[in-house]
């Protein structure tokens, strides 16, 4: 099931316009592993931001096992 965000403003720190901006977040499976026998098991959450003003895009990795 995915979430929305309804119209709530999802404001956030952006690096790059050096102000509070609104941004687009979601959570993204990323793999980790370049070994193409390994890439079932390195499969990590990422939370990704992207700004709606400038288009930065952020990866945080939210399972630091």
């Amino acid at each position: 099931m995915a979430a929305t965000n309804d119209g709530v403003d999802m404001s956030e720190a952006c690096s790059s316009c050096d102000r509070e901006t609104p941004h687009d977040v979601r959570v993204q499976i990323q793999t980790e592993s370049s070994k193409r026998e390994n890439a079932e098991f390195s499969r990590e959450p990422y939370r990704v931001s992207e700004c709606q003003v400038c288009g930065t895009t952020t990866h945080t990795r939210m399972n630091n096992a």
